[in-house]
């Protein structure tokens, strides 16, 4: 049997999960497919695959051996695509990881359109404001926002993001607004559950924490999002996030003047010899939307949580 159609086997059935999926893909028998996962493993000497009637997990090795297996497929469908008369074309599996309200607005969208130009690409998006482990987690690609630390990650800057402090104006005719940072401590601040402090440019230039409280704490940066909406309180969020209550009146800003730099929003990796040609071509169109002048501001409003400024690792 021939070695490298194992292998391929091998990383379908891996990727999509089931025998009977691979099955499906390639046109043959569940049986078939068991039958190249038995010799493979048979001539590694090793397990790679824990089969039940129902469901499929990878061993330890196999995970492991997944990683090279798909490293070395992607080489080589990239120096096939390098010499083709069609032209380069991105193909297989790429998982990638966003905070949650970030990618559900300006993530998941983009990547609609991207797989629709790139019909033999697949992926897992992964929504969560957890900062993943790329290499334990398998994550090609995720994207932060803030500014990174020194770490054997590689990062690549998409765009800039600015936060504002907001709050209705019904709020403000009725408690007034701060004229800086000090008086946030006469108000109702809404607060992103342990938030080490709103960031604000301090009279040298240098950024400042002012720490803030209130009378409510929530990790949901959607339901602090509609606190402000509904009159309850300050709220310090990101621009892409409130930008369309500003231009349509629901919020406005305050404190503008004292507004700190702003931070990255980065597409981050493992350090590899060669990003994989669907990975690189992904945040290639993130990157390229991101860029176009009118991309903010015709991009819906966003009712999703909102990461924690500089919390990247």
């Amino acid at each position: 049997m021939d070695a490298f159609k194992q292998v391929e086997t091998f990383v379908s059935v891996a990727t999509k999960g089931s025998l009977s999926a691979a099955a499906r893909a390639e046109g043959v028998t569940p049986a078939v497919i068991g039958r190249r996962l038995d010799a493979l493993e048979q001539r590694l000497g090793v397990k790679l695959v824990t089969r039940t009637t129902r469901s499929i997990s990878l061993t330890f090795e196999g995970a492991a051996f997944l990683e090279d297996c798909q490293r070395i497929l992607n080489d080589l469908a990239n120096a096939e695509a390098s010499v083709s008369l069609g032209g380069v074309k991105a193909s297989g599996h790429i998982r990638v990881s966003a905070p949650a309200g970030f990618g559900r607005l300006h993530v998941a969208p983009l990547l609609r359109e991207f797989l629709e130009m790139n019909a033999d690409v697949s992926c897992t998006l992964d929504l969560t404001d957890r900062v993943v482990d790329l290499v334990n987690e398998s994550i090609d690609c995720a994207i932060r926002i803030g500014e990174l630390p020194d770490s054997s990650l590689v990062s690549i800057r998409l765009a800039e993001n600015r936060r504002v402090v907001v709050a209705s104006p019904a709020y403000l005719a009725r408690h007034g607004s701060p004229a800086a940072p000090p008086d946030l401590a006469s108000h109702n601040c809404l607060s992103l559950g342990q938030q080490r402090g709103w960031l604000f440019c301090g009279e040298k230039g240098e950024t400042i924490a002012v720490k803030v409280s209130g009378r409510l704490e929530c990790n949901d940066g959607a339901v602090l999002h509609q606190c402000a909406l509904a009159g309850d309180g300050l709220a310090w969020r990101s621009l892409w996030e409130v930008d369309a209550d500003l231009r349509a009146g629901r919020l406005v800003t305050v404190l503008d003047e004292f507004a700190a730099p702003t931070m990255g929003i980065y597409a981050v990796f493992p350090q590899r010899k060669r990003l994989a040609l669907r990975v690189r071509l992904f945040i290639d169109h993130l990157k390229n939307n991101y860029g176009r002048p009118d991309y903010w501001v015709s991009s819906p409003p966003a009712i999703a949580a909102s990461p924690i400024a500089g919390r990247v690792i």
